[in-house]
């Protein structure tokens, strides 16, 4: 603890108690014990929370400490304290197999005798970071690799450098220096609002204890957008210091930096022992099991390349492209990532080659789930890791000719067969579903009990790929606001209104083209054209539809309509009832009830 470097310590853990943060960013204190002093001041890097969480870690464990850093930190204004972050450690004794205190340890003293008697302060250490089984981060060491120049920011003689880790930037202390690697560099984003403009770019900061984001605006833009480059490191000093936004940031850690007027960045020449990109990759068959919009580290070869695709935003109006490619690893199983901007044009696929993506957002549509880059993901093509080495050798000589399940197919989200889950109206209401922050799904054999005519088709732009309602210029011209375009023609769609009900109660929903086709018997041109010719034949189709029943995959979300809360539920896909396959659930949800196996022959 006083600054030198101790070979794979053994201590006792006596205690842990979990600190301030969220479920993604928690941190735990431990108290260790050698046998003869307590240390209170000791935390675990986030990645061995889950030996804490699992009880890996439960009192009277003994540990081996195969790696730690030590930091001194400012303890709420009682002077500075110094600080052991482990980073990696093995269990030697369970705490259920010691079952006590080992000795009699006292309370360590800084500084202090063998006794624990508060004795004279030795002369300060000339570095104030250690790193166990490595150098102090303020020594020189030869460097395999150099950091090379760095643009527009003069270079810091690393001897004398007292550096924190990542791990312990706090608001209580902002003052300390860091030694990081940048491993994400966002392009620079302008805004304009009421309030003024400004601009903004963000990194991503790693070391061996972990990673931090930071954030710089308008004139510390301008100072260190061009000096800062991707995968060198850099020293980074008088920062401020917040709690971090989870809403633009899915780094793990409670506080992020932001640059000031007083921050100092200076390029750090010896990097050998910061690491880089640091990945969490979860095979692609477990995707399905996070939540959509969530982030994810995943792992793949690039199976199949897609063409790059023109559009326009529909909010902004701004012309976008993307590709889509397909990725697949060791579960035998695919998925599309998708490519945006530049990234999408420039994507080489020579000799398919290995993908890894952090922090990649989790997408579903139609069912499906797929993965899409955005401006805080990092790609890596042919990444020099042990994980890449393995699939390309893996995909060479068995993958590339094996089938794979594509979790990117469009199902009808989650599928609408007998599989799924299976609710009633009356089980929906009871429920409350719909009410959280995520739409709930859920399958459902009802039959249509209404359809209301009234404004069931609109007029739409007849481009194949847009959908939207266009404006009757009055000179047999149409106008489509989001392609900027007239037309002689238009296109008609539907958009029902009808009420479904089981034998339990009933429930107003919402439906679109192929599902209100489905359901009617007819095509929406067949039912704009009879609306202004026949309202005759433009009733029946409604009549018509009335008292069918089908299996429906429904999706529920509660929205606000002029200050009300109410439920509003979409039909998702819809079926025709297979009875052989929906008796078979009815039998399975009877034996659950009753014990009963009914699919066994007599």
């Amino acid at each position: 603890m006083r600054g030198g470097t101790v070979e794979n310590p053994t201590m006792q853990i006596l205690g842990s108690r979990k600190m301030g943060g969220d479920a993604t960013s928690e941190r735990y204190r431990l108290l260790l014990s050698d046998g003869r002093h307590l240390n209170s001041f000791a935390m675990l890097a986030t990645q061995l929370n889950e030996k804490v969480i699992s009880g890996e870690l439960s009192d009277y464990t003994v540990v081996q400490i195969n790696r730690h850093i030590t930091s001194m930190i400012n303890n709420s204004g009682k002077g500075e304290k110094r600080v052991m972050i482990i980073l990696d450690l093995n269990v030697l004794a369970p705490g259920s197999q010691v079952g006590q205190k080992i000795g009699q340890p006292v309370p360590y003293i800084e500084g202090g005798s063998e006794t624990g008697a508060q004795a004279a302060k030795p002369p300060p250490m000339p570095q104030q970071q250690t790193v166990s089984n490595k150098v102090m981060y303020g020594a020189k060491v030869p460097s395999k690799t150099s950091n090379g120049p760095s643009k527009g920011l003069p270079p810091t003689p690393d001897n004398d450098m007292k550096c924190q880790p990542i791990s312990a930037v706090c608001p209580y202390n902002s003052a300390g220096r860091i030694k990081a690697r940048v491993t994400l560099k966002t392009p620079i984003k302008t805004w304009s609002n009421a309030r003024g403009e400004g601009k903004l770019f963000s990194l991503n900061l790693v070391d061996e204890s972990g990673e931090i984001r930071a954030t710089a605006f308008n004139e510390s833009v301008d100072k260190f957008y061009e000096s800062l480059e991707m995968n060198k490191v850099y020293y980074f000093s008088n920062y401020s210091v917040k709690p971090a936004n989870k809403n633009f940031s899915n780094v793990n850690h409670d506080y992020e930096i932001t640059f000031n007027s007083s921050t100092q960045v200076s390029p750090c020449l010896n990097d050998s022992d910061v690491p880089t990109t640091q990945f969490n990759f979860i095979p692609i068959n477990k995707i399905a099991e996070n939540d959509p919009t969530s982030f994810v580290d995943i792992i793949g070869v690039c199976k199949n390349v897609g063409d790059v695709v023109t559009f326009t935003a529909r909010t902004t109006n701004k012309e976008l492209k993307k590709r889509d490619i397909t990725l697949v690893d060791q579960s035998n199983t695919s998925v599309s990532l998708t490519l945006w901007g530049s990234q999408a044009e420039e994507f080489d696929d020579t000799n398919q080659p290995v993908i890894a993506v952090k922090a990649g957002r989790i997408n579903e549509f139609g069912g499906g789930r797929s993965v899409s880059m955005t401006q805080a993901s990092i790609m890596l093509v042919n990444p020099d890791i042990p994980e890449a080495h393995r699939l390309k050798g893996w995909f060479d000589n068995y993958g590339v000719t094996q089938e794979t399940v594509n979790i990117s197919a469009r199902t009808g989200t989650g599928g609408v067969g007998v599989d799924g889950n299976w609710m009633s109206f009356k089980e929906v209401h009871d429920a409350q579903l719909g009410g959280g922050e995520k739409p709930d799904y859920f399958n459902c054999k009802a039959t249509v009990l209404l359809v209301r005519s009234e404004n069931a088709t609109y007029r739409a732009c007849p481009q194949g790929d847009c959908n939207k309602k266009v404006v009757d210029m009055g000179n047999d011209m149409y106008r489509c606001e989001k392609c900027q375009a007239e037309y002689p023609n238009f296109k008609y769609r539907l958009l029902l209104s009808m009420c479904l009900g089981d034998w339990t109660s009933n429930q107003w929903v919402t439906c679109f083209q192929e599902v209100a086709e489905e359901i009617l018997g007819v095509t929406a041109q067949e039912v704009g054209t009879a609306e202004n010719t026949d309202q005759n034949m433009y009733n029946s189709f409604f009549k018509n539809a009335t008292f069918k029943s089908f299996i429906f995959k429904l999706r529920a979300k509660m929205e606000f309509y002029n200050d009300e809360r109410r439920l509003k539920v979409t039909i998702v896909q819809v079926k025709p009832i297979n009875f052989k396959e929906y008796n078979i659930t009815l039998m399975e949800n009877i034996k659950k009830l009753s014990d009963v196996d009914f699919t066994k022959e007599v």
